[in-house]
């Protein structure tokens, strides 16, 4: 759809508030950053508050050090009537190294449905259709992450009903 960016990119460097006690920037400020870039994606795409409703094939592959400069990048890879689906990617590298490159560190697919702003329902989006096939293999990539992870909804649900 002319006038809408499918993708987004965030770049700032890694704080010392953000590491845990080995040193490292800590998973939850990763899935927060991967939150913020999935929810601006959103918005920019379906012109509408939106909220993260799934995210699934989360991979930590390489730690984050304090001051590498970090780059999220979220692309859009498949629409529902209100829903949209990012891939996003986690790199960082030494900003005082560049030939040292960036390091894929964490991906994901995220989900976020936009809402309407009076009554927060869902309300439809643009739709996307893929281009080529690289992005036909990014949709079916997150449509079979997000099958997985509803595969796994009812044994943890099971699970769940045993403790209590």
């Amino acid at each position: 759809m002319a006038g809408r960016d499918r993708e987004l990119t965030l770049r700032f460097l890694a704080q010392p508030t953000d590491v845990n006690y080995g040193g490292k920037v800590h998973g939850g400020a990763v899935m927060k950053w991967i939150d913020q870039a999935g929810y601006a994606a959103a918005v920019a795409w379906s012109g509408h508050y939106s909220v993260t409703v799934a995210v699934g094939g989360i991979r930590f592959l390489a730690p984050i050090r304090i001051s590498d400069l970090v780059t999220l990048q979220a692309k859009l890879v498949h629409t529902g009537t209100s829903s949209m689906h990012f891939v996003v990617e986690v790199r960082a590298r030494d900003p005082k190294d560049p030939a040292s490159g960036d390091r894929l560190c964490t991906h994901c697919v995220i989900v976020f449905v936009a809402l309407d702003a009076p009554e927060g329902r869902p309300v439809p989006v643009p739709p996307w259709t893929p281009a080529d096939e690289e992005d036909v293999r990014l949709a079916g990539y997150a449509q079979q992450v997000m099958a997985l992870s509803r595969g796994i909804e009812p044994m943890l649900e099971q699970i769940a009903g045993q403790g209590a």
